[in-house]
């Protein structure tokens, strides 16, 4: 369980979505993250549903309520990548080098399908900007397809082989830790 002085909520119905969805996601420790609404959110490529912005310590919105539980831990476990180190972010990484060469296509969200779609040829090989940012967003919404209990999304097109993979890894490698972030 996670503890609610972790998140400071100011709307009434994003707190209680928090509340609920905080059951579902493993131990975390850190300080506390700033949760936000942000009509026109936007990034350098145009309009996007949420932005977590790390050195802040807060995640903004710009999603309906329905797309809140998984956005929400997506935004979150980017604060979770950032501190899990290189040992369980090179594990998440030979994971994924391993769907790709098994010819997986689709993803958990498409934060990381486009990135995925994108990807020059043996970039899991040298280890590029494209590849470690399609890495990071991977295990983002593989995590909001895992803790959100959203259980079927137009953008959840991997094959189910490979979500039974990710939910093994995500098992062993995260399990019943707490995590930082």
């Amino acid at each position: 369980m996670v503890p609610p002085a972790l998140f400071h909520v100011r709307d009434p119905a994003r707190a209680s979505l928090v509340r609920a969805l905080c059951r579902r996601l493993p131990k975390l420790s850190g300080s506390p993250i700033r949760i936000e609404r942000a009509p026109g959110l936007r990034d350098r490529r145009g309009a996007v549903h949420a932005g977590a912005f790390l050195r802040e310590r807060r995640i903004a919105f710009d999603c309906a309520r329905a797309e809140f539980p998984r956005i929400f831990v997506h935004e979150l476990f980017h604060f979770v990548w950032l501190r899990s180190g290189n040992g369980r972010r090179r594990s998440w990484e030979r994971l994924l080098a391993a769907e790709l060469l098994a010819g997986a296509r689709g993803e958990l969200g498409w934060s990381a399908e486009w990135r995925k779609n994108a990807l020059p040829p043996r970039a899991s090989v040298t280890r590029s900007r494209s590849w470690r940012e399609y890495s990071c967003e991977s295990f983002c919404d593989t995590a909001g397809w895992l803790y959100s209990g959203t259980a079927r999304h137009a953008e959840f097109t991997l094959a189910a082989r490979f979500r039974r993979r990710r939910r093994e890894w995500f098992l062993e490698t995260i399990g019943n830790r707490t995590l930082s972030i």
